[in-house]
């Protein structure tokens, strides 16, 4: 009984200690908190003192929008509105040596080269010969190039008398000509008259061909007074005799000697 009565004494002794240590501590915090801080007083002020807040205007109404106006009474409103003048002469002049005259340059070279233009050649297919070397194919004549134009009206001497060379020459062309297309050169619109081209039936230039039969005499200076002068040494067209003279040598056979062997007949082809 003696040992428990012992342990409750000490056990009460250690707590009233526990508290006296803590009211110890808690008694100088407090202490010194007071110490450090000021005491502070609020002043509250009078009531009288303050100033109520004035009250906001009240806004007023505001008034009903106008109906917008008919288009005329718009537009004419709109005339009315002062414009602007345009007048150069109220525009100042800049100072001398601020705006300079203007300068044209070179324009930039292409990106790319521009497409070569081709000549599209003139088909006549159904020319009509005027004369030696004079052509025309509907509203369109055209005079050969390279040689000089000829009338059908010419007359050449020959054998002692005088023959229609002119239109023995055209005679010539036309059959020449008769059933074949004519393939000229582009025609030079700018050219008056006649314009003077180049023209072929099939490979054969036309020119060249009337020069060799001699029915043209050749521009001085082309390539075709080589053929001229061929022509005239074998008589041939101006240089010659009438061709329409059909009278012929005799044709003289030679009768074989009696006696020859003509060999074997010749085997049927």
């Amino acid at each position: 009984m003696r040992p428990q009565v012992i342990s409750i004494v000490g056990g009460l002794a250690a707590l009233a200690l526990y508290a006296a240590i803590l009211l110890g501590g808690a008694a100088t915090i407090r202490g010194r908190e007071s110490a450090a801080t000021p005491d502070f007083v609020l002043e509250t002020p009078d009531a009288a003192a303050i100033d109520e807040p004035a009250e906001e205007p009240v806004p007023a109404a505001e008034p009903p929008a106008e109906p917008a106006p008919p288009p005329a009474e718009a537009a004419a409103k709109t005339s009315r509105t002062p414009v602007r003048p345009v007048d150069p002469n109220l525009f100042a002049i800049p100072e001398e040596g601020v705006a300079k005259p203007l300068e044209r340059i070179a324009p930039r070279p292409p990106f790319s080269a521009p497409p070569e233009k081709k000549a599209v050649p003139l088909v006549l297919q159904r020319p009509v010969a005027l004369a030696a070397g004079l052509v025309q194919n509907g509203d369109t004549t055209l005079q050969i190039k390279d040689i000089e134009p000829e009338k059908a009206e010419k007359v050449c001497e020959g054998a002692g008398k005088s023959w229609p060379c002119g239109m023995v020459a055209r005679t010539a062309f036309r059959n020449f000509l008769r059933g074949r297309a004519l393939v000229c050169d582009q025609i030079d619109e700018k050219a008056e008259g006649s314009p003077a081209v180049s023209c072929k039936v099939g490979n054969m230039n036309v020119a060249e061909w009337l020069v060799t039969n001699g029915w043209a005499t050749p521009l001085p200076g082309t390539p075709l007074e080589a053929k001229a002068e061929d022509a005239r040494n074998a008589k041939r067209g101006f240089y010659g005799d009438d061709p329409r003279d059909l009278r012929r040598r005799p044709a003289v056979i030679e009768e074989p000697a009696a006696g020859t062997d003509f060999g074997e007949p010749a085997p049927d082809l």
